[in-house]
């Protein structure tokens, strides 16, 4: 366990950077304990991890990079269980405007294809998402700038699809 101040610190970051935590969670998880639970192995392994942060590069990017692993080591320990179906929960807060309806339809029909990407794609939509750069990119993920432009344009393509497939399933 690290020295106190060393946990102090930990806990700081962690609380200033949740909002990454949680957002990558959402994309990784559809239901409320799922996220939950990915959101407390995350901090896990940030725990774990943090002795030997360098500082080599942002924290924000190396935050990234152990969440997303976590998340991406997650996905694939779930693909081999045997799959649990939850019922979808109906949304708690409905707006009456058409306009909020409509873009929170959007919202919803992009989260649900989304759903449907590989592990990779989602992260790599997430951090382009999230206003990353081609190469805070490659250096989260680990892949090189010209193979994450090619994967967004076959993303991008992709996405555009499955939320039309969406729609019309609505």
């Amino acid at each position: 366990m690290p020295p106190k101040v060393q946990q102090d610190e930990i806990v700081k970051l962690i609380q200033q950077h949740q909002a990454l935590l949680h957002k990558v969670c959402h994309v990784y998880c559809d239901q409320e304990q799922d996220r939950e639970d990915l959101f407390q192995e995350i901090v896990i392994q940030i725990w774990k991890a943090y002795p030997g942060f360098r500082g080599d590069s942002k924290f924000t990017t190396w935050i990234y990079r152990i969440a997303l692993n976590t998340a991406i080591s997650g996905v694939r320990k779930a693909q081999r269980a045997v799959p649990i179906v939850y019922p979808e929960l109906a949304p708690a807060n409905i707006q009456d405007e058409q306009a909020d309806k409509e873009k929170e339809q959007q919202i919803q029909f992009l989260y649900k294809a989304i759903e449907q990407l590989g592990a990779i794609e989602k992260a790599i939509v997430m951090l382009y998402l999230d206003d990353k750069s081609y190469e805070e990119m490659e250096e989260i993920m680990g892949i090189n700038q010209n193979n994450l432009r090619v994967k967004m344009n076959r993303i991008k393509e992709k996405l555009r699809k499955l939320t039309q497939e969406v729609a019309y399933e609505s």
